[in-house]
């Protein structure tokens, strides 16, 4: 698409905001940064660019003489795909894509991208090591902190470009079509955005939705849903599985990691050498070491790549030990799902501090995944209350409230005993308490080192 002099519209300020139209700018387009919350400073807005010259920003009510001139539409991620201004925006003819669209259009070289409610940042993260261990060029994008805009002109024909792909992006794909693609797993999540899961399932399973038969998608074989949706494709489907040995495929069997081709078979890891924890973490390496694999790097690259490979921030990250206590940061355990494989992987007596924004969740199949595992359950949020109310009705009668994530650490540390691990993994969204779960992983931390 040739965009040069056309006014397009970037909804939204943040980090996709900014980046999509630092893109827009530099390719000759005339973009227009948009957002409602009027309180924002334009002069803020415009410094971030990296050439604001004549840049507009609106705050606040979008007018729709603005509209009408307008010939494209840039949503940042945050921005709900069923806005009322945003169906206008259809209505009147505007092509709205999302930000994965726009730096697909301008970028080069292959594509990797990755989905799933769970373990997406792990093995992106890891994804991009593995490449970037063996490959000249690499860079990983999306979900995972970088904006995809801000590099996809830096991409050439050899690059590799992985992206952490979340259901926000991928409601508004056009073109967008991965050489290779996975979707780790699905479970209930963002139902205060997408409605049903249904409508979740549907905007996940987008990721393969312009993928051929020349390309690949490598699914969950556990998932149910997934299994029926691998019936529906027309790419190359490779499973993964934790659970089942498989004819071809990845797999855990007998402490390994295997990989198996339709006449090959390589064992990846031993998990006894592994530095990341869980079996929700083999399988992201599962999928990592299949995606480096069909990309082209030699077996051997990989198992080197796996095995130098720490855990990401946030993501059942290892803080510190103290006074025989070990503290482990899982802040990126949004959703009971996420903050039940954190707990599954504690191999130790755990005190868990949950609880935070309410996205809709239901938490009684979290609570029942902690056996004996779990010795407090210490509550802190919106939904500490509804947690506590599950957690008794479900039998777990260890918890205690608390007024805020310091006030949370100080009474685990009180209780924790040598021998013992204090997890956060809240289950829940940070906002209302914190910006971000990163913030609220930082605070953690923070307060870890203050005992």
């Amino acid at each position: 698409m040739d965009l040069t002099n056309k006014k397009v519209l970037v909804f939204g300020s943040g980090i996709s905001g900014i980046a999509a139209a630092n893109l827009l700018k530099s390719v000759g387009a005339k973009p227009i940064i948009y957002d409602g919350n009027d309180k924002k400073s334009k002069e803020e807005i415009i410094a971030q660019l990296q050439d604001g010259k004549d840049v507009k920003v609106i705050l606040g009510t979008l007018k729709d003489e603005e509209i009408d001139k307008l010939e494209l539409v840039i949503l940042s991620p945050g921005v709900p795909n069923d806005l009322p201004i945003v169906d206008k925006f259809r209505k009147k003819g505007i092509t709205v894509w999302g930000e994965i669209e726009l730096a697909y259009a301008y970028a080069r070289g292959n594509t990797i991208a990755i989905t799933g409610t769970n373990g997406k940042t792990t093995t992106t993260a890891l994804t991009g090591k593995i490449l970037d261990d063996y490959f000249k060029s690499v860079f990983v994008v999306g979900n995972i902190g970088t904006a995809y805009t801000s590099v996809a002109q830096k991409t050439n024909d050899e690059t590799w470009t992985v992206a952490e792909v979340s259901s926000f992006q991928l409601e508004t794909i056009e073109n967008f079509r991965p050489n290779i693609s996975a979707i780790l797993n699905i479970s209930e999540d963002h139902l205060n955005r997408h409605h049903t899961m249904a409508e979740y399932i549907r905007v996940k399973e987008m990721i393969a939705l312009n993928q051929s038969h020349k390309d690949i998608t490598i699914l969950n074989h556990e998932d149910e849903i997934l299994r029926m949706y691998a019936q529906r494709l027309q790419t190359k489907v490779v499973f993964f599985s934790s659970a089942s040995k498989l004819s071809k495929g990845a797999y855990l069997d007998d402490g390994n990691i295997i990989l198996k081709t339709t006449d090959k078979e390589f064992v990846i890891a031993r998990i006894a050498d592994l530095k990341i924890l869980g079996t929700h973490n083999y399988e992201n390496i599962m999928v990592a070491a299949t995606i480096a694999y069909y990309a082209g790097v030699p077996i051997e690259s990989i198992k080197k790549s796996i095995l130098a490979f720490k855990a990401v921030e946030h993501r059942i990250e290892y803080v510190m030990d103290v006074a025989g206590v070990d503290y482990y940061n899982d802040s990126k355990g949004t959703n009971p799902d996420a903050a039940s494989k954190a707990v599954q992987a504690m191999n130790r007596p755990t005190l868990l501090i949950g609880g935070g924004y309410d996205k809709q969740a239901e938490y009684g199949e979290w609570i029942r995944t902690f056996g004996d595992k779990v010795k407090y359950l210490v509550l802190i949020g919106q939904t500490r209350e509804k947690i506590e109310k599950e957690a008794h009705r479900n039998g777990f009668m260890n918890t205690i409230l608390a007024d805020s994530l310091e006030e949370a650490v100080c009474i685990c540390a009180e209780r924790a005993v040598a021998g013992d691990a204090v997890l956060l993994s809240p289950a829940c969204a940070s906002w209302g308490q914190f910006d971000n779960y990163e913030q609220r992983g930082e605070m953690f931390k923070k307060y870890v080192a203050n005992i």
